[in-house]
Parts: C-alpha cells; structure tokens; sequence
C-alpha cells in the first residue's frame, strides 16, 4: 500500500478557532479521499499563526496576574499540537462516519530534537504571531526578544529554525501507521528538544514543518510527500511577465534554481529543499508540491510540481 505524507500549512488552518474548524473540515475532505482511494496517510501541519496567538495570550495574561506562571516557547508549541490535531482529527474521523468507513485516526504530540549547536540559534529568522507596529516591536527589542520586518506587512517576532535531527516518538509513529491509523504527528513541526547528559529539554525555537514532514516520511518509508502551498504549481521566475510554471524539476534543475534566486526564502524555498531532500534520500521517492484542493488530481498525475532525483 503506498504510503503518503501530507504537509499543510498552518497559514491556511485560519487564524480562530472558529476560523479553523471550518477549513479543517475542507482538508478533511481532501485526506480522506486519499484513505478511501487505498494510500496510508501521515499529516503534518504548520502552526506559525496559532502558535503566535497562544504565547500572546499566555504573555499578556501571566502580566495582568502575577500568580499566573510564564509559559514557555516549547510548552505554547505542544498546546499548538493538541489544539490544531484536535480539530483536524475531530474532522477527519467526522468524514470517516459519514462515508461509513471503519478506519482510524490518531493525534501525536510530537518530539522533535535538534542540535544546540545548530548555527540558526545565531540567527532566528522564523517568523511566529500576529503583525505588529514599529513601537511594540521595539519595545519588544529592548527586552532582548528577535524581531524583524516582514515584507511589508508590519513587524514580527522571529526565533530560531533548527533542522530536525530524529524524531523521538519515531517508534511510535511507525507502529500506528502500521496499524493501519491516519495519523498526525509533528505538528508545527514538532515541539524541538535538544540532548544534555541523556535528558532531552524543550528549546525556543520552530522547525519548518516542511522538513520535519519529510523526516517523518523517512521513518515510516514513505512513497511521496506532498508539499501543500497556496499555489497549483511550482513557477520559476515567479510574479514577472515571463513566468513558467513547472510540472516536473529533478533534484538537479532544483538546486540550479536555487543557486539562481528563483524560489523566496520562508515561502517556496523551504519546500523546495525539502522536497530535494527526500527525492535523494532513496531510489523512487519523489515528492508533490500543489495546492489542497488540487493535491488529488497532483497525486494522479494531472497537476502540481513533481520533483524528482
């Protein structure tokens, strides 16, 4: 049975909880046409808005009652997980009944660790939460918090984005799958944890959920990987009168591209690393980049950018 991994992004999940029970509903939909059709599926989901809004609120309310405690980066990362697996596992076992079928699903808070030394921890670049004026980031600034300008569109905290070294819970995922369970594991990439003398720790920082989903792909021996985005195709020369969109791109073409500046950094960049990643790491794994609602006709060939080695 071929065995998928599915990565959305936590942009298109909306940003209240309102919001998102109605557009999971719409993925749902999507995976579970891929369950029905005979594939195995893994979903792993962005969080970079929901993560945002629950640090806030957990800030803002540790200081208007000082006998609140101050929760942790890692810990509002873990509550993304519950929070977003929930709606996104209450959907899909909601579509399951309604087409009368008799399978599974399952949410995994996810333990991701990554290296200390990783050389992002000197440059956070990660854009998490909601926009922000130029007064309340340099205030923020002042307090030692990472900030940056984005695109234009305002101000926003930025943390650190570590590559995923192993999954911890990788045994676990493994044998859910092989139960036959669709399962949602990783989510915002992953809460990262970092190794001390045989103690792993929470740390500040995200990882692009794009790579974790292809380390989760490597741990259950995954056939494709779907990258979802807000676009059909992959283009090169992107918003110019000459764009091209691609439907195929080996692992060659790509990283030429690469080299050449054409995919934007935090936007089509990550996915395409990432989909170069495990195009080369076995013999006949490819991965798809399109959107939701073409990531079924993309799997049968009709649509989306396929990348290959």
């Amino acid at each position: 049975m071929k065995r998928v991994v599915i990565a959305l992004g936590g942009n298109a999940l909306g940003n209240t909880p309102e919001e998102q029970k109605e557009r999971v509903k719409h993925s749902a939909r999507s995976i579970v046409d891929f369950v029905q059709s005979g594939v195995q599926v893994l979903v792993c989901h962005g969080n970079g808005p929901q993560v945002g809004m629950i640090k806030k609120s957990m800030d803002i309310t540790a200081k208007l009652d000082e006998k609140l405690p101050y929760v942790p980066f890692p810990e509002c990362g873990s509550m993304s997980e519950g929070y977003i697996g929930f709606h996104l596992q209450n959907a899909i076992g909601n579509e399951f009944r309604a087409r009368k079928m008799n399978d599974s699903v399952a949410t995994l808070v996810t333990q991701v660790q990554v290296d200390a030394a990783d050389p992002s921890f000197q440059r956070p670049t990660k854009p998490i939460g909601n926009f922000m004026s130029k007064e309340d980031a340099d205030k923020l600034a002042a307090a030692g918090v990472a900030v940056v300008e984005d695109a234009g569109r305002g101000y926003r905290q930025v943390v650190a984005s570590p590559a995923p070294v192993r999954i911890v819970e990788e045994e676990a995922v493994r044998k859910l799958i092989d139960q036959g369970v669709t399962v949602i594991a990783g989510g915002g990439g992953g809460v990262p944890v970092v190794e001390k003398d045989g103690v792993l720790t929470g740390i500040d920082a995200v990882i692009d959920k794009d790579f974790t989903s292809v380390k989760l792909a490597e741990t259950i021996d995954a056939d494709v990987v779907v990258i979802l985005t807000a676009v059909e195709k992959v283009a090169i020369r992107f918003g110019t009168p000459d764009q091209l969109w691609l439907d195929t791109l080996t692992t060659t073409e790509a990283r030429k591209y690469i080299e050449d500046k054409e995919f934007a950094e935090g936007s089509m960049l990550p996915k395409i690393s990432a989909a170069i990643r495990f195009a080369e790491s076995k013999p006949g794994r490819r991965a798809l980049i399109t959107s939701l609602e073409k990531a079924k006709e993309g799997l049968e060939g009709s649509t989306g950018t396929w990348i290959q080695a």
